[in-house]
């Protein structure tokens, strides 16, 4: 059995029945992480509150913890090219753009077009408009139509389609690159509820990166399980 306290930072619409994650623990620990961790600029905050206010699901934003773990990874590596398969308001975008390059470009795909004017408004905002360009569709419609090979990649959108979008991406990531993928413990229902079928989707998924010799994996509990895949040279 887990540690209550893993999950730090889980959203709340992905409670497994039995809820063995959120607890007084488990928030007390998170705000400790937050309170020791970097705190999000301003413009991060305002989308935030922004997010809450104008969507139905706003606990869909990767949230302060998440994102400065974004933010550091992409700081690390300094990519050119970045993918995000799942942008909804920006959140990830936006920290996941503070680690480019000078020259570098971050491609996200959306496909919930009634999102774009409120990630186009805080891109700019940003003063990120040369740096992000926003794909509005299908991303297995969309992916290979992108002629880049990718540094970063980020994937975050419909978990049913996590398989075929690492197989659409994985030949477009450089060698030494790195995929990661959100959501991917579900709750704790990857685990502990194997019925429901979105967990065996993403179970699935894991099991499939497990297993792959093109990549050196790690699966970290970190809000609501992040799949850490680097492809070999």
């Amino acid at each position: 059995m887990y540690p209550k306290f893993l999950l730090l930072g889980r959203p709340l619409h992905h409670r497994p029945a039995k809820d063995m994650f959120d607890s007084d623990a488990s928030r007390r620990l998170l705000a400790y992480c937050q309170a020791h961790s970097t705190p999000p600029d301003p413009r991060l905050n305002e989308l935030e509150r922004h997010t809450y206010l104008h969507t139905l699901h706003p606990q869909m934003l990767s949230g302060p913890l998440q994102g400065r773990f974004l933010t550091l990874i992409s700081q690390i590596m300094r990519p050119r090219r970045i993918l995000e398969v799942g942008a909804f308001t920006g959140y990830s975008a936006l920290c996941l753009a503070k680690g480019l390059a000078e020259d570098g470009v971050l491609h996200t795909i959306e496909v919930n077009d009634e999102l774009r004017g409120i990630l186009e408004t805080f891109v700019k905002k940003a003063g990120l408009e040369h740096k992000i360009i926003l794909h509005v569709g299908d991303a297995v419609e969309i992916i290979p139509t992108l002629e880049e090979t990718f540094d970063l990649v980020f994937l975050d959108a419909g978990k049913m389609d996590y398989l075929r979008h690492y197989e659409l991406v994985l030949p477009k990531l450089r060698a030494g690159g790195l995929l990661m993928a959100d959501n991917v413990l579900w709750g704790g229902k990857t685990v502990l509820d194997p019925e429901d079928e979105t967990a065996r989707a993403l179970h699935a998924f894991n099991e499939h990166v497990q297993a792959d010799d093109r990549v050196e994996n790690l699966l970290l509990p970190l809000r609501d399980g992040l799949m850490l895949a680097c492809k070999k040279p």
